[in-house]
């Protein structure tokens, strides 16, 4: 008789890093599992952590950017299923729009393969899923709004 699945719930926060150049609004992904699928940059809260301060390190770690937090996109929540330990989790993301400062894209840390800068539009059909594209999409539109506090 097998046992019911146990359930967490974790929190996390990350988000959209943004520069506006020549050929127009940038942002950057992330691929992971090996190279199987690009999202946004994230990471599991700390303990004695904000989810603004996990944003900023999530990104920093994941893409080797640096960036300022304008405002907060909103959240997406999902479930999923780790098999092996029988546990259910319930996932919470908290995302940022972030306009860009420094850094490289090729500074990412192990935890993910590839990070790299990509046209928004392009960015909105690359992502891997359909709740980051409409985070991404929501973004589009924030930045289209302030597109001054980007340049």
């Amino acid at each position: 008789m097998s046992r019911p699945p146990i359930i967490k719930n974790l929190t996390s926060s990350g988000g959209v890093i943004t520069r506006v150049s020549d050929k127009g609004v940038e942002v950057v992904l992330v691929c992971v599992r090996g190279k199987k699928a690009w999202c946004l940059p994230k990471g599991v809260i700390d303990k004695g952590e904000e989810p603004p301060e996990t944003a900023l390190r999530e990104i920093r770690e994941e893409t080797g950017l640096t960036g300022r937090i304008i405002e907060k996109i909103g959240h997406i929540s999902y479930w999923y299923f780790l098999k092996d330990d029988m546990v259910k989790i319930h996932k919470t993301v908290h995302l940022y729009l972030l306009k860009y400062f420094t850094g490289s894209t090729d500074d990412h840390d192990h935890e993910v393969d590839e990070a790299r800068w990509f046209m928004i539009d392009q960015a909105i059909n690359t992502l891997s899923h359909k709740s980051e594209r409409d985070i991404m999409q929501k973004a589009k539109g924030m930045i289209e709004d302030r597109l001054d506090q980007f340049k």
